[in-house]
C-alpha cells in the first residue's frame, strides 16, 4: 500500500464523519475541509485539524467530495480547477456522475464509490457488529466502485482508499457509472428502501387499525421479514403453497403491472431528476 495524501472535503457532515474517523486511523495523510460552522466544530471535537478547501486539494492525491448530490456541481466546480493533474476525485454517490453535473477537467480522474452496508444475512460474532447496522464501523461490508477512465493503476490506488474509509470491507466490486446508478438508487432506494417503508405502515395498520398488540405484530413480522428474505433470496426453504397463493394476491393489489418499467433508462433519469431538483438530465 503506498502512503497517499487525501483531502476529505465536507468532513464535518455525516458522511464525511464517518469516511474521516476510519482514514484517521490510516497511515495516509488525511486534510479535512469543511465550510459549515457546525461541520468545523464535529471535526474539531473530534480532534482533527480543519484545513483550508484549497490548501487541502492542491496537496491531495485523492480528494473525496463527501458533500451532498446536490452540492456536487457546485462544490466539483470549485474544487476542480485547483487539482493537480492524476488526481482522484472520489464521490460517495453514483447520481451526480451519471448526471454529469461534476465539473469535467482533462486529467483528473473521477470515481465513485457507494458502500453495500452490511448484509442482512451476515453471521454476527461481536456486540459491536450486531450495532453496527450501517457499516464502517465493526461488522464487515461490501463496497461497489465505479472509474470513469478503467485505468487499473488508478482503480488499484482508489480502492486503497476504498478499503479503508468503508473499513471493515470484504470485497470492491467494479462497475459502470451507469450501473452502479441503476443499484442505487432504483434497486436498493425505488425497490428495497420503499418496500422497507412499506412494511413500517403495514405494522402500523396492523396494530392500529386492526387493533393485533404491537409487541406480538412486531414479532410475526421481524421473524417473517427473515424468512421471507432467506427463502427468496437464498432458497432456504420453499414457500408453502397457501403462502404462494397469499403472494401473488399481495402482488395483484399492491404492485402496478408495469413496475418493472422502472428499469428504463427513462425512468432512471426521471427518477434522479427528482432526487436531484434537477429539469432534465443532459447527455
Amino acid at each position: 500500500m503506498s502512503q497517499l495524501t487525501i483531502a476529505v472535503v465536507g468532513a464535518g457532515g455525516k458522511m464525511g464523519m464517518r469516511v474521516s474517523n476510519n482514514l484517521a486511523s490510516s497511515e495516509h495523510t488525511v486534510l479535512y475541509s469543511e465550510s459549515s460552522p457546525a461541520g468545523r466544530q464535529r471535526t474539531v471535537d473530534a480532534g482533527r485539524t480543519v484545513t483550508d478547501t484549497a490548501t487541502a486539494v492542491v496537496a491531495a492525491d485523492v480528494v473525496i467530495l463527501a458533500v451532498p448530490d446536490v452540492a456536487l456541481a457546485a462544490v466539483s466546480g470549485e474544487v476542480v480547477p485547483q487539482l493537480r493533474p492524476g488526481t482522484i476525485v472520489l464521490t460517495l454517490d453514483p447520481a451526480a456522475a451519471y448526471a454529469n453535473l461534476l465539473f469535467q477537467r482533462e486529467g483528473i480522474e473521477y470515481a465513485v464509490a457507494h458502500p453495500c452496508h452490511p448484509s442482512v444475512f451476515l453471521q454476527r460474532r461481536t456486540e459491536a457488529e450486531l450495532n453496527d447496522t450501517f457499516g464502517g464501523v465493526a461488522a464487515p461490508q461490501e463496497v461497489v466502485a465505479a472509474l470513469e477512465s478503467g485505468d487499473p493503476g488508478v482503480q488499484a490506488v482508489a480502492e486503497q482508499v476504498i478499503r479503508q474509509m468503508y473499513a471493515p470491507v470484504v470485497d470492491v466490486h467494479w462497475v459502470t457509472v451507469k450501473q452502479l446508478a441503476y443499484l442505487e438508487p432504483t434497486l436498493v432506494e425505488v425497490v428495497a428502501c420503499m418496500v422497507g417503508g412499506l412494511l413500517k405502515e403495514a405494522l402500523h395498520e396492523t396494530v392500529h387499525t386492526v387493533g393485533v398488540p404491537e409487541a406480538a405484530a412486531r414479532a410475526m413480522l421481524l421473524g417473517h421479514i427473515q424468512v421471507a428474505l432467506a427463502n427468496s433470496l437464498k432458497g432456504d426453504n420453499p414457500f408453502s403453497d397457501a403462502c404462494l397463493i397469499a403472494m401473488d394476491y399481495g402482488r395483484d393489489k399492491i404492485i402496478s403491472e408495469d413496475w418493472k418499467s422502472i428499469f428504463d433508462d427513462a425512468e432512471l433519469d426521471s427518477v434522479l431528476t427528482k432526487m436531484l431538483h434537477l429539469d432534465a438530465i443532459h447527455r
